[in-house]
This record gives structure tokens, C-alpha cells and sequence, in this order.
């Protein structure tokens, strides 16, 4: 497994990601929507269901690029490679990663 790219350094306050104006409206409900599926991710890693965390993070590898939000498809990306292979030490890092991310993210409208 690869590790995970555009990691901000931990003194780093947030990551900042550009979102087109147009989809504005649509942004706090993606944003929930991703805390939700943290939530379904901890509770299928705690359940060792790897074929739930399979198809949350090839759902999130789709997701998180049509709304501009890269990182959130690359976890994705690696969560489905963990599950695959059952590594479940990487699928904590990357939960982990996950919601730091979530935790810091901060959206600017262009």
C-alpha cells in the first residue's frame, strides 16, 4: 500500500480545497454525508467487515473527485486496496487519516 499523498503537516491547520461556486449549495450535505460514512468505516473495521470497507472506499474513490475533493477519493482508493488484501493495520491509518481530514477540510468557492 501506498502512502497516503498531500498530507499537511500536522501543524497545519486544515486542508483547504477549491469547490466550483456552482455547487455551493451541495457541499454541507457532502460533508455530512462523509461524516456518516466515518462512522459506517469504524464500525465495519470494528466488525471486520471487509467487504463493507470494499465498498465504502470504492463509493468514496467515486465520490470525493465530482465534488472536488481528491483526498477523499484517494483514501477511498487505499481503503479498498486494504480491504481487498485484509490489511487491517493500513485500514486504521487510513480511517484515521480519514477523519483528520474531515476534521480539518475548509472549502473556498471559486
Amino acid at each position: 500500500m501506498q502512502p497516503l499523498p498531500y498530507n499537511a503537516p500536522m501543524n497545519e491547520d486544515a486542508y483547504t480545497v477549491t469547490v466550483a461556486k456552482d455547487l455551493e449549495d451541495l457541499i454541507p450535505t457532502f460533508l455530512a454525508n462523509r461524516a456518516k460514512e466515518l462512522q459506517a468505516l469504524r464500525a465495519a473495521l470494528a466488525g471486520g467487515d471487509m467487504a463493507q470497507l470494499r465498498h465504502l472506499g470504492h463509493r468514496m474513490k467515486g465520490v470525493g473527485n465530482s465534488y472536488g475533493f481528491a483526498r477523499v477519493s484517494e483514501i477511498g482508493r487505499q481503503i479498498e486496496e486494504g480491504a481487498t488484501s485484509g490489511d487491517r493495520a493500513a485500514l486504521e491509518t487510513c480511517i484515521a487519516a480519514y477523519a483528520d481530514y474531515l476534521a480539518r477540510v475548509r472549502v473556498v468557492y471559486a
